[in-house]
């Protein structure tokens, strides 16, 4: 038997069906944080002019010199993405947030203290500087902490129903305990299965365990409260907000027409595709079932002819600088690799890009001169092939650089996904249901597959990423791209390679 969870998801309300609730979106939680943190950011920059004797407390200077302050808030916003500031998981609790916030509030300072033509002369005096770093921690600190413990109460949680208790169903239950940040609070299953009246265990993996019926057992997980015909009672009685539909068959006639009338109570319907991708930021591509298009970016952004000028633009911009920065550190990059493992200073590799297409991808070689002999094998963490200095450049990513090259011939892309390795597509194509859409778009050095899951290991690692894949393909903007480049850097900076 596999060790489970038993926390408490399930929990029978007693208020009053009358009670007022405002309950708040994911999207309406983030857009909270960021106005506290704006104003958090703004509020500190105007106390710390204060201390200057030509100006004085006045909200405004916001509209005589708009530009400070919309340049600090330009700075704020892509770091604080950056560092996950903006992570519902991390930002429900003040433990976690509270790094993210200190770690993009910092740093946004330092770089506006660093821009002196564009940004307030500030007094030169250590104290004073020193202030308006702490008034940005102070402020950020208390609007989190404000967003704590006014968001924690049950007046603004939307309350559940997930309308199916297969796997589908599971999955998104645990994606609520993960992901949710309290922002839904699950009330139980609706499923037709006689078999599945009873309680359901959710497990670290989405599988289940069901006890036998009683109510004593309804502690410990998520329950079945009834089947379909009870729908229209419980959202009623449960003061439910939110209908998941977790089915992967067609929702047939009756069911329509029951989801309709709890339509008319003022209850939103939300696809468990849709809603996974907005509390993972993946696709749940083993969940989709019939609705072949969750998967499918049939419009991504993509497919528009000026997001492709303007991103081809973008990669010939970035490769160009990236090529100029490595160029210094190149000669002590080549006699470090050749003393350290003598052999070829660069490594080719065959992958797979856009539209199917092979191309020879470049890097700086982190392993042993003919690491693979025989087939491909997935590079593992520690791996006992890779070099010391192999090692520090994986770190760092700085193995990917010549890359750079990719981008100017136009194989790559500076964010996209991961190419992989032809033997490696055609076995996952065959395993992982919708594998070459992440073919639709460029490969790119940077990805955002790879920087909320790093470096896949195996055929599970594939899945995941193809997850992450699917959601940037159809996501993809110039500010996720942004965001993702960032986040790379950070990554980089702070040796969270391989």
């Amino acid at each position: 038997m596999p060790e489970v969870e038993t926390h408490n998801l399930f929990e029978r309300p007693t208020l009053n069906t009358q009670h007022f609730r405002l309950p708040l979106h994911i999207s309406e939680r983030r857009l909270l944080l960021v106005g506290l943190d704006l104003l958090a950011m703004n509020g500190a920059l105007l106390l710390a002019l204060a201390l200057r004797p030509e100006y004085s407390l006045d909200w405004r200077l916001v509209a005589r010199r708009p530009f400070w302050f919309l340049l600090l808030s330009i700075l704020w916003l892509p770091l604080a993405y950056a560092f996950d500031a903006y992570d519902l998981r991390l930002a429900g609790r003040f433990s976690m947030a509270a790094p993210a916030v200190l770690k993009a509030g910092l740093l946004t300072v330092l770089i506006y203290l660093l821009t002196p033509f564009l940004t307030p002369v500030l007094p030169a005096r250590r104290l004073a500087l020193a202030a308006f770093a702490l008034l940005v921690i102070a402020l950020l600190l208390a609007g989190r902490g404000l967003y704590v413990l006014a968001l924690a109460q049950p007046f603004f949680h939307r309350r559940a129903l997930i309308i199916g208790a297969g796997w589908a169903g599971r999955t998104v239950a645990h994606a609520f305990f993960q992901h949710g940040d309290g922002t839904y609070q699950v009330v139980g299953f609706v499923d037709d299965d006689p078999d599945k009246q009873e309680t359901v265990i959710i497990t670290t993996d989405g599988r289940e365990q069901t006890a036998a019926v009683g109510r004593q057992q309804s502690a410990i997980g998520l329950s079945v409260l009834g089947d379909r015909h009870t729908l229209k009672t419980l959202v009623t009685q449960h003061q439910v907000s939110a209908l998941v539909l977790a089915i992967t068959h067609e929702v047939d006639g009756e069911l329509l027409q029951i989801l309709m009338d709890c339509l008319e109570l003022g209850v939103e319907i939300i696809p468990m595709p849709v809603l996974y991708e907005q509390l993972t930021g993946r696709v749940p591509v083993e969940h989709i079932g019939g609705n072949w298009y969750v998967a499918m970016p049939i419009h991504h952004p993509g497919t528009s002819a000026l997001n492709w000028l303007v991103k081809r633009a973008a990669d010939i911009v970035l490769a160009s600088l990236g090529i100029l920065c490595l160029a210094p550190v190149f000669p002590l990059l080549v006699l470090a690799l050749y003393l350290d493992s003598p052999g070829p200073i660069f490594y080719t590799q065959e992958r797979v890009g856009k539209g199917g297409r092979r191309f020879r991808v470049y890097k700086f070689r982190s392993m042993v001169p003919d690491a693979e002999k025989d087939q491909a094998v997935w590079a593992q963490e520690r791996d006992h092939r890779v070099t010391r200095v192999g090692r520090i450049l994986r770190r760092t990513h700085v193995d990917e650089f010549p890359q750079f090259f990719n981008i100017l011939k136009g194989e790559m892309s500076a964010v996209g996904p991961r190419p992989e390795r032809p033997e490696f597509v055609e076995e996952l194509a065959r395993e992982i249901p919708f594998y070459r859409v992440r073919h639709a778009v460029k490969p790119g050095m940077a990805g955002w597959g790879l920087v909320k899951q790093g470096y896949g290991a195996s055929k599970e690692d594939a899945l995941l990423k193809l997850q992450y894949d699917l959601y940037y393909i159809k996501h993809q903007s110039l500010w996720l791209d942004a965001v993702i480049l960032l986040k790379t850097i950070v990554d980089t900076l702070t040796f969270r390679g391989r």
